[in-house]
């Protein structure tokens, strides 16, 4: 009996060793992914929501992602931007995360006119399959895919799985101002990862 649960704990060592491993290596292709910008002429840029404060403004993460996009669309990279989002779960003024970002992108010089909003989703799946439907309406095909530089790798993971591919335009990690908050996004990334695998 103690041999066994000595094979049982070295089993259980080995296997906690070899999923540490796996998750270090996932945490090192999201920080590469994040590093790469495979923006291209396309039909249109997304910008993938993110929380907005208390008081119904854009908070760092999705001024951070819109004025990327800005940028982008002011480089004459697409015509279009889609911003993507909907009202938090818990929030005390009911406005869409996209709404957030449509008031950024303007207010860098992107016209209403060039602006779509998909304002129902509450995860990053349901912005990815939104989307696809939004594309699928407009005939778009060519898409930049923008988010925070830790996101990118998973949210290209869901899109492909979805039958979309997009070209990556990541922000900049060094624009994230707390190491701190980096780090801790890193990881959650490898949680949700965890998750996806487990659905």
């Amino acid at each position: 009996m103690k041999r066994f649960l000595l094979l049982l704990r070295r089993i259980a060592l080995v296997a906690l060793v070899m999923w540490l491993s796996a998750c270090g290596l996932l945490l090192v292709i999201i920080h590469y992914t994040g590093t790469r910008d495979e923006a291209v002429r396309s039909d249109l840029i997304i910008v993938l929501g993110a929380a907005l404060t208390d008081e119904g403004k854009p908070y760092k993460a999705l001024s951070r992602r819109s004025e990327h996009a800005a940028e982008l669309w002011k480089m004459g990279y697409a015509a279009m931007i889609l911003c993507t989002g909907g009202i938090g779960r818990s929030v005390r003024i009911p406005r869409s995360e996209a709404d957030g970002c449509r008031e950024v992108v303007m207010r860098e010089g992107v016209p209403r006119t060039a602006i779509v909003l998909e304002e129902r989703s509450r995860s990053t799946e349901e912005q990815v399959r939104n989307t696809r439907d939004i594309m699928v309406k407009h005939g778009w095909r060519r898409a930049i895919l923008v988010s925070d530089s830790y996101h990118v790798f998973r949210a290209r993971r869901i899109f492909s799985s979805m039958g979309i591919h997009v070209a990556l335009s990541p922000v900049p990690a060094a624009k994230i101002e707390s190491p701190l908050f980096y780090v801790f996004s890193m990881i959650r990334e490898v949680l949700a990862l965890h998750e996806q695998v487990l659905k």
